[in-house]
C-alpha cells in the first residue's frame, strides 16, 4: 500500500504564541526529523501543511504576511512533493490533498506536527472517515500544556495519552516513528 508522510504545521507562528516552550521541542524535532530522513530515504512522498488563518497582516504569527507561516526552525529541510495551506483544522479540508492523494493512489498517510490534539488528531479522524488508512507517530507530534475550563492544569504529556488514546483502534494505528516507517515499507 503506497503510504505518505504529511508534516502538519511544523511552523514558526507557534514561537509567537504565549503557550510556547522548548520543553518538549528537542525530542520531537529529533523525532519528526528522523520520520522525515526515514521517508526520504524510502522514497515516500512527503507533504507539508501550513496553517494560515486570521487577519492578513504583520501582526498576526499565522498570517503569511508576519513572515511566520515557514518551517519550525530545527525542521529538517526536505523537499515536499505538494505543500498546502490550510485555513481549518483538519489538512483535509479545502486544500485540495484528498484530490491529490487519490490520484497519487496513496492508501495510507503518516500523521506528524503540530498540535496533537487539534490539527494533527483532527485529521487522522477526517482521514480514517474518508477510507485512508492512518498511522499516528505520537511521537512526532507536538503540544504544550494548556489549562482546563475549570483553571487546573492539563499537562502536555497528558493531553498526547488521551489523543492516543481515543485515536488507537478507531482512527488510526498509533507508531513510533520506526514502526510507522516498517510500516510502510522502509
Amino acid at each position: 500500500m503506497k503510504t505518505c508522510l504529511i508534516v502538519i504545521d511544523a511552523q514558526e507562528s507557534f514561537r509567537q504564541r504565549p503557550f510556547f516552550s522548548e520543553r518538549d521541542l528537542p525530542a520531537y524535532l529529533a523525532a519528526q526529523n528522523a520520520l522525515i530522513a526515514g521517508a526520504q530515504a524510502a522514497g515516500l512522498p512527503i507533504v507539508r501543511v501550513f496553517h494560515v488563518d486570521g487577519p492578513t497582516e504583520a501582526s498576526n504569527p499565522f498570517a503569511v504576511e508576519s513572515g511566520h507561516v515557514r518551517p519550525l526552525e530545527g525542521l529538517d529541510d526536505f523537499e515536499a512533493a505538494l505543500t498546502v495551506k490550510k485555513r481549518r483544522h483538519s489538512a483535509l479540508v479545502g486544500t485540495g490533498l484528498d484530490v491529490w492523494l487519490t490520484q497519487q493512489g496513496v492508501g495510507r498517510i503518516i500523521v506528524s506536527g503540530v498540535r496533537t490534539e487539534q490539527c494533527c488528531e483532527t485529521t487522522a479522524r477526517h482521514a480514517s472517515d474518508l477510507g485512508w488508512s492512518v498511522d499516528f507517530a505520537t511521537d512526532a507530534t507536538l503540544t504544550w500544556d494548556m489549562k482546563q475550563p475549570d483553571g487546573s492544569p492539563l499537562p502536555a504529556a497528558d493531553i498526547k495519552a488521551r489523543t492516543a488514546t481515543v485515536l488507537a483502534g478507531r482512527f488510526a494505528t498509533l507508531a513510533t516513528v520506526d514502526e510507522a516507517l516498517a510500516r510502510a515499507g522502509t
